[in-house]
């Protein structure tokens, strides 16, 4: 079982800056990606970034040229730095991990979600 834990969130007015970290611990025998997503009231869970164990990266259009993801120099970990807010960044942020078990189980994991909330 992979367990993720982030942090990093909280309330900002537009056009400032927040760092999202996440964590992931447990069974984890290979990471294949991590990455953030972000779900607004009243919409569907949207990806936001990825971020391959061979740096590869992939982000919406939406924060192209704002947010980049990052993987740490701690196993397991990853970093989204959000530049340049918007109120439509606003949302519950989550953080996700896939990858395979020491057994050879895959894996699909989700963190619990942190609130980013940008002001006018």
């Amino acid at each position: 079982q992979v367990q993720l834990v982030e942090s990093g969130g909280g309330l900002v007015q537009a056009g400032g800056s927040l760092r999202l970290s996440c964590a992931a611990s447990g069974s984890i025998g290979s990471m294949v990606a991590m990455g953030w997503y972000r779900q607004a009231p009243g919409m569907q869970r949207e990806l936001v970034a990825t971020i391959t164990r061979s740096d590869r990266t992939n982000y919406a259009d939406s924060v192209k040229g704002r947010f980049t993801i990052s993987r740490g120099n701690a196993k397991n970990t990853v970093y989204l730095q959000m530049n340049s807010l918007k109120p439509d960044d606003t949302a519950v942020y989550y953080c996700n991990a896939r990858g395979s078990s020491y057994w050879g189980t895959g894996f699909d994991s989700w963190g619990p979600g942190t609130q980013v909330s940008v002001s006018p």
